[in-house]
């Protein structure tokens, strides 16, 4: 990422979570004295401040987690007033719940609850307009922001300006315009004046307010257009240079170098690697619990498997991860030893069009086996894949080898990211999706909406999906 760009993340993130933190210490402050007109009423000072503390750090996580204010400045009035009310009950509930665990809930009034929550709101979604505002019309114009030149051909112009005014930037300011193939010094494009064409660009370029150049000009021109980069990067300014391949104006796009080559990456997934690593630290903490309470059940189930059937109590088989990675999944056996070689001669009664099979009253699952199934214990074992970084608690679901056999360019994006215990397909209900192609699209569904949120609630949707037992068989 070069400067410029980190700058522009570091000025909106920091900014915005610096004006957040103060809204919710100054949010609390009034909610306590509304009610109390003292901080230290009866006593209560140190249970108000730990609530205090607790709504900030909660504020800092939820933005953490969630990087609720990515899509910030395209958002408008409506949608920025639900994503606070999201952000604020959020943060308000979670904050009640640890001072109830702290037993210290019944020292503060409800009125401070409330209170606080409103004000929040209000104040939060005044500041978000107020310095979404000040970016826009102040900022943008001020000499602090990125100014930016325009250095195309007459041909492409009004198409390029229209473009770049479109996009509402607020980080940087259109300026000037350069045209390359005619002598229209003088005149305006849009409202942006024309200040060189290619006989003296560079000398107009010297003696400007320059932070940024747009360079697009026709493929006949490379040379041309190599020795302006060069001559802007010995400048200090940065170059956005429009690699004019139309048949490769794709999704996911990104422009980079690679082995010291210049290239154009593609590329669907978004994913930040910061927010990568915290799932994979929850992963970690995840399976360490779920190991544990594997442990202590492992006696029964084993000795429950062992007189129910024969053969060994933890079922091994080789499926696909992420990116075609192979690895050994881990469960308690729920069906026959010989439940393998017996599914051919079941395949005419698969119950799921498609590559999975599945059958309501498969012969082979013992009867231990079908109670583990309906409780998803058997799938307990898989926290060892979790811990491994074989599996992630949520993701898509693993294929086996046969199926991942079949697959096609479409099915193979499934495997783009890391396969999981839980996702969008187990807390979906399991036995009623009978289209392997629906089970594709909720995985696909997942890997696109992705976020540590979603993470979340699917966590919390399984535990409600394996203590009422939906969609579990």
């Amino acid at each position: 990422m070069n400067t410029i760009t980190r700058k522009s993340r570091v000025i909106k993130t920091y900014m915005l979570l610096l004006i957040e933190l103060l809204i919710v210490a100054l949010s609390f402050a009034a909610a306590v004295l509304l009610r109390f007109r003292n901080f230290y009423a009866d006593g209560n000072g140190d249970t108000h401040l730990m609530f205090g503390l607790f709504l900030l750090a909660m504020s800092l996580m939820y933005s953490m987690l969630t990087d609720w204010n990515r899509d910030f400045f395209v958002r408008g009035f409506y949608r920025e007033f639900f994503a606070i009310l999201k952000y604020d009950i959020t943060i308000t509930v979670l904050s009640i719940i640890f001072m109830y665990m702290r037993k210290d809930v019944e020292l503060l009034s409800r009125l401070v609850f409330g209170v606080f929550a409103v004000v929040n709101q209000i104040l939060t979604y005044l500041a978000h307009i107020a310095f979404k505002e000040y970016m826009f019309r102040h900022y943008k114009k001020s000499v602090n922001s990125d100014k930016l030149m325009v250095i195309t051909t007459a041909a492409r112009v009004n198409e390029i300006v229209a473009q770049i005014q479109a996009e509402h930037a607020w980080e940087y300011e259109l300026t000037c315009i350069a045209i390359m193939d005619e002598k229209r010094t003088g005149e305006k494009i849009l409202d942006i004046p024309v200040v060189a064409d290619s006989d003296d660009l560079m000398d107009v370029a010297t003696q400007s307010i320059l932070d940024r150049v747009f360079i697009s000009l026709p493929r006949e021109q490379i040379d041309r257009a190599r020795d302006l980069i060069m001559d802007f990067e010995a400048m200090g300014v940065l170059c956005h240079y429009d690699i004019d391949l139309e048949e490769l104006d794709m999704e996911g796009r990104e422009a980079g170098s690679f082995a010291g080559f210049s290239v154009l990456s593609f590329s669907l997934q978004n994913m930040d690697y910061r927010r990568l690593l915290i799932k994979r630290f929850f992963d970690i903490l995840g399976s360490l619990v779920g190991l544990l309470f594997t442990l202590i059940l492992f006696p029964f189930i084993a000795i429950a498997i062992k007189l129910d059937s024969k053969g060994p109590v933890i079922f091994k088989q080789e499926r696909i991860g992420k990116n075609g990675r192979r690895f050994i999944l881990y469960k308690f056996r729920s069906m026959r030893a010989d439940a393998e070689a017996k599914k051919e001669e079941l395949m005419e009664k698969n119950e799921v069009t498609g590559l999975m099979f599945k059958m309501e009253d498969d012969p082979r699952i013992t009867k231990v086996g079908r109670f583990l199934r309906k409780t998803s214990l058997d799938e307990f074992p898989q926290f060892w894949n979790v811990l491994k970084g074989d599996m992630s608690l949520v993701g898509t679901r693993p294929p086996t080898v046969e199926e991942f056999q079949k697959y096609n360019v479409h099915y193979r994006r499934r495997l783009s990211i890391t396969p999981g215990l839980t996702g969008l397909w187990q807390v979906s209900g399991r036995s009623d999706i009978k289209d392997f192609d629906e089970v594709v699209r909720l995985d696909l569904e997942y890997i696109d909406r992705w976020s540590l949120a979603l993470d979340m609630r699917l966590l919390l949707q399984t535990i409600g999906v394996v203590l009422f037992g939906k969609g579990s068989k």
